[in-house]
């Protein structure tokens, strides 16, 4: 959840908002005279958006993940004892 808040309620709530972000993975928009400063959020939140990022920036990635969505509505699935089946054979 993306929660606003001035910088002026930051400060006497910051042990409050970190709290939230760290337990409920929340993020939070500080302003400053009406406009965002800054943005606060999980480290592990941080790390998902760059990994994201970095996916996304890769055309060849984003191909093979339409593709594959493609096959997923095509019907061009795998049951899982069927995966695990050819899996245990790469291991041999």
């Amino acid at each position: 959840m993306v929660n606003m808040i001035t910088l002026k309620e930051l400060r006497p709530e910051l042990p409050l908002v970190i709290k939230d972000i760290d337990s409920k993975l929340d993020r939070y928009i500080v302003t400053k005279r009406g406009k965002p400063v800054a943005v606060m959020m999980s480290p592990d939140d941080y790390e998902g958006l760059l990994e994201t990022i970095e996916i996304l920036s890769d055309k060849e990635v984003v191909k093979r993940i339409k593709q594959a969505k493609k096959e997923i509505k095509e019907g061009k699935t795998v049951s899982l004892k069927t995966l695990r089946r050819r899996i245990e054979k790469l291991d041999v």
